[in-house]
């Protein structure tokens, strides 16, 4: 059987309830077969030597009944770096909580996502003000280690926190790498809070490093974080140094702000090489926060290895992703799908960083962003896709789109109509994933699949390892 006609009796599909349904989109049979899950199917059934696997459904059955042989597949395929030993892949496996993966395995996150250092772009910015920025894998890199290395000199090592009160730009995944190629941990939220939700988080963590922006733009208008910061460093005594960029050049005197020093001075006079801490698969690398919404956010730990071998399970099969993509997602710092995008450095692909409002000027700004930049996957929100229909915005007669060949939606549920509206006004040729996962995970329970047709209002997939339930 051709990769590309699956249909909807595929056990893995979230909904079989309309086996005569048409679908409104379906890969060709070379996007499929080209794709990184076919790879991995002919890769698990060379492995296993189980001539069954050459769906996704029984590629998923494998992956939820065999954890075991699933996981270390993935990690080879996917070729994480680390050092120790992959036996035993779980244990405990019965018990939750209290079940470990990989315990003999150490590794470092940064490492794994920096494994590139060539000239090939890494990160591409873009922000309300006009600011225009490419850094390539080696400037990345060098960044990273000026960060990492004065860092260490404050005294960071394993198990001390770094917060970021940062936009979505590319000085908040050099200050997280930074922290990381240490072991220390990473907690980030978007500017535009208020200091009293700003407390509530980091106030819980007693971060010794506060790394922030002097301001930020937001629908035409700058928004200053300084006063912000004043507040914060009142609330929270554990920081001990404050690291603020002069986001908008405007030289703001960092007067009567504990412990604060501007980026460059910073970093100045540290190297460049990059040291990597190893530390245990399952090492805290980020602390995330429930919404608030029933009282104080409630912290949540995330543990280096399983972040990152997660991620690459659902960037590398379930998005397609490869080094010559251009992946976007409109997201703040304070939302998991940054933590999401970041990771696929780690894949060497090119990430588009956008600081802004998306609808400033006009509810075309996202779109102008995909042309310029030549964004190959393209994610943003539910809310987002229905707004622009809601506005009128119809990038099918103004835009190009020539590389766009994938859109991510998730943050609520994506409506069937909104699932007409890509089609019919923004792309006829492109797949449109309807993701959902949570922060409890950083990261997915059903996903997109390449090899699979998208039906309308529908999630294609579950994802590989997760046994979802309806």
């Amino acid at each position: 059987m051709c990769l590309a006609c699956v249909a909807c009796n595929e056990e893995a599909c979230m909904d079989k309830a309309h086996p005569m349904d048409k679908p409104i989109w379906e890969p060709s049979r070379e996007r499929a077969e080209a794709s990184n899950m076919a790879r991995f199917l002919r890769f698990v059934r060379e492995r296993t030597g189980n001539p069954d696997l050459v769906r996704y459904a029984p590629l998923w059955e494998f992956s939820v009944r065999e954890p075991q042989r699933f996981w270390p597949l993935v990690w080879e395929f996917c070729g994480v770096r680390a050092t120790g030993e992959l036996e035993p892949v779980i244990e405990n496996p019965e018990a939750m909580p209290g079940a470990r993966f990989f315990p003999r395995a150490r590794l470092n996150f940064a490492e794994n996502l920096l494994r590139d250092r060539d000239a090939h772009l890494a990160l591409i910015f873009r922000n309300e003000w006009g600011h225009a920025r490419e850094l390539s894998y080696s400037e990345l890199a060098a960044a990273v280690g000026r960060f990492s290395h004065a860092l260490r000199a404050a005294g960071v090592g394993p198990g001390d926190r770094v917060a970021g009160l940062m936009p979505n730009m590319p000085e908040a995944i050099v200050a997280m790498l930074a922290a990381a190629t240490l072991g220390a941990t990473w907690s980030s939220t978007s500017p535009d809070f208020g200091v009293p939700g700003i407390v509530d988080r980091f106030g819980q963590i007693a971060p010794r490093v506060l790394v922030s922006v002097d301001a930020y733009p937001y629908d035409g208008k700058s928004h200053d974080v300084l006063a912000k910061l004043r507040g914060v460093l009142d609330a929270i005594p554990a920081i001990e140094h404050t690291v603020v960029l002069d986001y908008s050049g405007q030289h703001a005197s960092l007067a009567g702000l504990r412990g604060a020093q501007d980026w460059q001075a910073f970093v100045a006079g540290h190297g460049e090489a990059l040291e990597f801490t190893p530390m245990p698969f399952n090492h805290p690398q980020y602390i995330m926060y429930s919404s608030g919404t029933t009282g104080v956010p409630k912290c949540i730990v995330h543990g280096a290895g399983g972040t990152l071998l997660q991620h690459l399970k659902e960037l590398v099969l379930h998005t397609d992703l490869k080094r010559d993509d251009r992946i976007f997602y409109f997201t703040t710092c304070g939302w998991m799908m940054w933590n999401w995008l970041v990771s696929s450095l780690a894949v060497g692909a090119t990430l588009v960083l956008y600081d802004g409002s998306p609808f400033h000027p006009d509810g075309n700004a996202l779109w102008n962003l995909a042309d310029e930049t030549g964004i190959s996957i393209f994610g943003t929100g539910a809310k987002w896709i229905a707004a622009t229909e809601k506005a009128g915005v119809k990038p099918r007669q103004t835009h190009k789109l020539g590389a766009l060949k994938t859109i991510l939606s998730t943050g609520s549920p994506l409506a069937p109509e909104s699932f007409d509206y890509v089609y019919r006004e923004v792309k006829e040729h492109v797949l449109l994933a309807s993701i959902s996962g949570g922060t409890d995970i950083v990261s997915c329970f059903a996903l997109g699949n390449p090899l699979l047709p998208v039906y309308r209002g529908e999630l294609q997939c579950r994802g590989l390892g997760m046994k979802v339930d309806a």
